[in-house]
């Protein structure tokens, strides 16, 4: 099972998967040019929405369609500092 974390350092944003850095993904859909962030409802959010259900699923079409509503209902809502499993995402797509 894989494990998300974000957290806000003196150095900026930092997001990873299983310790090493998640990639934007901007070859799957590109929602904005400014990286990462959370906590709003937005295309940075949506950004890491989409890296995180790419990374999990490995479907680039499931992964865009749920971007959005897993923007809202996930990544707006995170703390400064987060971490999300891959059965907390699971359990999201359950519900959905």
């Amino acid at each position: 099972m894989k494990t998300y974390e974000g957290r806000r350092t003196m150095d900026g944003l930092v997001v990873t998967v299983d310790g090493k850095p998640l990639p934007e993904h901007y070859q799957v859909r590109q929602f904005t040019k400014r990286g990462f962030e959370w906590t709003y409802e937005g295309t940075s959010p949506r950004q890491l929405a989409l890296a995180i259900l790419f990374d999990h699923l490995g479907d680039k079409e499931r992964a865009i369609a749920l971007s959005e509503p897993f923007m809202q209902d996930v990544i707006a809502n995170l703390d400064n500092d987060w971490r999300l499993t891959g059965d907390d995402i699971e359990a999201y797509l359950r519900r959905r």
